[in-house]
């Protein structure tokens, strides 16, 4: 029996998601120890500092990373902005907005109506971490930039206080949105909630989804992608791999 996969992320995709994801994860780690001033006290000075500078060198992946996908791939840049992000919604994209609480708590009575390459809401928590993770990029690189790039104050840019204390604020509320919208993608990224099951492969895996799977998420896409052809695969049942599918076990 063959059963057919579409390649959902490139790898290009795959491990910039990967790298960004670890390393938000361990900046919002090391952050709450900056941050949080009980826990200052609590570890210390010199841990504090410690995690400090730990949590400046995990911004540089974080910011260079997702730059240089940009410069490999900009098709891909402009493809996420303009269909993706910003992409127009249609009745089922509000129908599944209204929907998704429902669907949440009864998702084998809630019937979701087809949807394109990303679902309405996703485009909505998707754009939201984009933008504050550009926001705490910036931000942090201000606040970085004042005390000095090195651990001895060298290469210091001083900005006034007034700079200093906008962008200690956008930096604050970047970082508590990206911990509330970052909880739900990790909740329905990796597959805890049940129909989502697997679908921690699709970024951490190969990067396909079997062809049932993908008409249940996300009909539209999976129907077009389906017709082209492209990026189809056929994989013979004794060939399957570890990583080659996603929401298996998940009865409809």
């Amino acid at each position: 029996m063959i059963t057919k996969y579409i390649q959902r992320h490139s790898v290009l995709a795959r491990i910039t998601h990967g790298v960004v994801a670890i390393s938000c994860i361990l900046l919002a780690i090391t952050g709450l120890f900056v941050m949080v001033t009980a826990w200052n006290n609590g570890v210390g000075s010199e841990f504090t500092i410690a995690m400090r500078w730990t949590h400046r060198l995990l911004a540089i992946p974080f910011i260079l990373i997702p730059l240089l996908a940009i410069i490999i791939s900009p098709k891909g840049f402009v493809h996420l902005f303009k269909n993706n992000i910003f992409g127009k919604w249609d009745a089922d994209d509000r129908t599944f907005a209204m929907r998704f609480i429902p669907y949440l708590f009864a998702p084998g009575k809630v019937h979701m109506p087809p949807q394109r390459e990303v679902k309405s809401l996703q485009r909505v928590a998707d754009g939201t971490l984009l933008f504050a993770g550009v926001f705490a990029a910036i931000s942090g690189m201000i606040l970085w930039l004042n005390t000095g790039l090195l651990p001895g104050g060298e290469w210091a840019y001083h900005f006034s206080q007034s700079t200093l204390l906008t962008a200690k604020i956008v930096h604050d509320i970047s970082f508590i949105v990206i911990i509330v919208f970052g909880l739900g993608h990790i909740y329905l990224g990796a597959g805890i909630f049940e129909p989502y099951h697997g679908t921690l492969n699709l970024m951490f895996g190969n990067g396909k989804i079997k062809e049932a799977d993908a008409a249940y998420h996300w009909g539209y896409w999976a129907n077009n992608e389906l017709a082209i052809g492209k990026n189809v695969v056929e994989v013979k049942d004794g060939e399957k791999k570890r990583g080659d599918t996603a929401s298996e076990g998940w009865e409809k």
